[in-house]
């Protein structure tokens, strides 16, 4: 038997090797500020960070689920069908100063630009639900919910209800959760739903015992609703009451849509679907042909670890580079990549106007601390920066110029860029636009504007708290 000293020697000695192994692997397809932090970990305590990045090390799925998504052009191509023909009129319909970055961003996604939408923001928590309950009581052929938290609570309740009253009429209804995110209502909402005929599945399950488990980091944090094919939602509001939090009060931004952009919703959720259950929806009978209800060109841009040549970041860092006179960014957590804040401070410096809407209000200290680590640096290079007031701003969307804006699910963090299944919507109209400018002045309106100086004089532990947090950014 090895004696203490020798397991001493021996413990010793595999930390060296982990150090000089994981030099060489940390690196790797990962960039410079990721890699630094996970080799700062390593360098400090390196089996408890060997550990931490065997489960959550790359932001990957398995091979089984990147061979099915291998599938979808199979799974989609009636889709693609259907929305190839609005793609060439929205196109020629897009203003001259945003074409370049429009390319750019449809060689990025997997969903074109269509035409003929029409979008109504809401910003009203329980208007929200009510508008979605009265589509799904109007509901004729179908209703198809994804998700991120679908609570067992007041706000939950008035939802599963209209959805047993819709299968009760004959109404297909399929309900489609994030396993984390719902995992504490999930058992109640099947329960509820399930005696009627409604399918209700679970996005990304974890266990151990589970030959297919996901990553407990990697989650589906999408939140959408599709009514027979007419009527779609995204934003980033969950289904659950807005005080859910320990008396924290939620502030959201939800958008109501019609018009083609919704089979690309309805291609989403069906994706989706496909990913989760490998079935495969009947998509002739889900995508009927597209009504002409406005005048909006938009696009849905999914993205997470499923999408490896689109993200977030991608799309928001191109946009700050392609502004020209204004950006604002609305974000409950702002956990920046390098390249959005190296693009923030070029913006800056040719001349836009930036603001940067944040809450005041948290519910996760630790991000809270990682992303006031920030704030320095960004105010310090004339970015302007907002606390929304009293309530918690879980909104998230920018506007660019008068050209274009973008509402979804989507968080300005690593977690969002990295690790989530996210969905946004890019509409490239000015009319839209200039809603969500009054919008974004509004929450300006109700915040304090931070002052740099000020700034500076906060505590010393409280910098250390922040600093250290950020240490841990990449994967918060």
């Amino acid at each position: 038997m090895f004696s203490a000293a020798l397991w001493t020697i021996f413990y010793f000695i595999s930390e060296w090797v982990i150090r000089i192994v994981m030099i060489i692997v940390v690196p790797f397809r990962r960039t410079a500020s990721a890699a630094r932090s996970w080799l700062l970990l390593v360098f400090f305590i390196p089996w408890p960070a060997l550990l931490l990045y065997i489960f959550v090390g790359r932001p990957t799925y398995p091979r089984w689920r990147r061979r099915r998504f291998k599938r979808l052009p199979e799974v989609i191509a009636v889709t693609a069908g259907q929305i190839r023909g609005l793609t060439e009129s929205a196109e020629a319909s897009v203003s001259d100063p945003l074409v370049e970055s429009t390319r750019f961003i449809q060689r990025l996604g997997i969903l074109p630009l269509v035409g003929h939408s029409d979008v109504e923001m809401i910003q009203s928590y329980n208007g929200v639900i009510d508008s979605l309950v009265e589509d799904i009581d109007n509901a004729k052929s179908h209703v198809n919910l994804l998700f991120y938290i679908f609570a067992d609570d007041e706000t939950g309740r008035r939802v599963m209800e209209a959805l047993v009253r819709a299968a009760r009429r004959g109404v297909d209804c399929r309900v489609l959760l994030d396993a984390i995110g719902s995992r504490k209502w999930f058992g109640a909402v099947r329960k509820k739903l399930k005696p009627f005929g409604i399918e209700v599945r679970r996005a990304l399950p974890v266990s151990l015992l589970r030959r297919k488990s996901a990553r407990a980091d990697l989650r589906n944090h999408c939140k959408i609703a599709i009514i027979d094919s007419a009527v779609g939602y995204a934003g980033s509001q969950n289904i659950i009451n807005a005080d859910f939090n320990h008396g924290i009060v939620n502030q959201e931004l939800m958008t109501r849509l019609t018009g083609p952009v919704v089979l690309e919703l309805q291609t989403l959720f069906i994706i989706n679907w496909f990913m989760e259950t490998d079935e495969q929806l009947p998509a002739r009978e889900l995508l009927s042909p597209p009504e002409k209800t406005g005048t909006v060109t938009c696009q849905v841009a999914p993205s997470g670890p499923d999408y490896e040549q689109f993200g977030v970041e991608h799309l928001l860092v191109a946009l700050v580079h392609a502004a020209r006179s204004r950006v604002v960014i609305t974000t409950p957590y702002f956990v920046p990549s390098d390249s959005l804040v190296t693009a923030l401070k070029i913006a800056v410096l040719r001349g836009v106007e930036v603001h940067l809407i944040v809450s005041e209000v948290t519910d996760h200290q630790l991000v809270k601390w990682a992303q006031c680590s920030y704030y320095h640096e960004i105010m310090e290079n004339g970015v302007v920066l907002h606390q929304y007031r009293d309530k918690l701003l879980h909104a998230k969307h920018f506007s660019i110029d008068d050209h274009v804006s973008v509402i979804g699910s989507s968080n300005v963090d690593m977690r969002s860029f990295t690790l989530n299944s996210e969905v946004m919507v890019i509409y490239y109209d000015r009319d839209v636009t200039a809603r969500l400018i009054t919008i974004q002045n509004e929450y300006m309106e109700n915040s304090d504007r931070l002052d740099p100086a000020e700034w500076d004089r906060r505590p010393l532990h409280a910098k250390f708290c922040e600093n250290l947090a950020r240490m841990v950014g990449f994967v918060l």
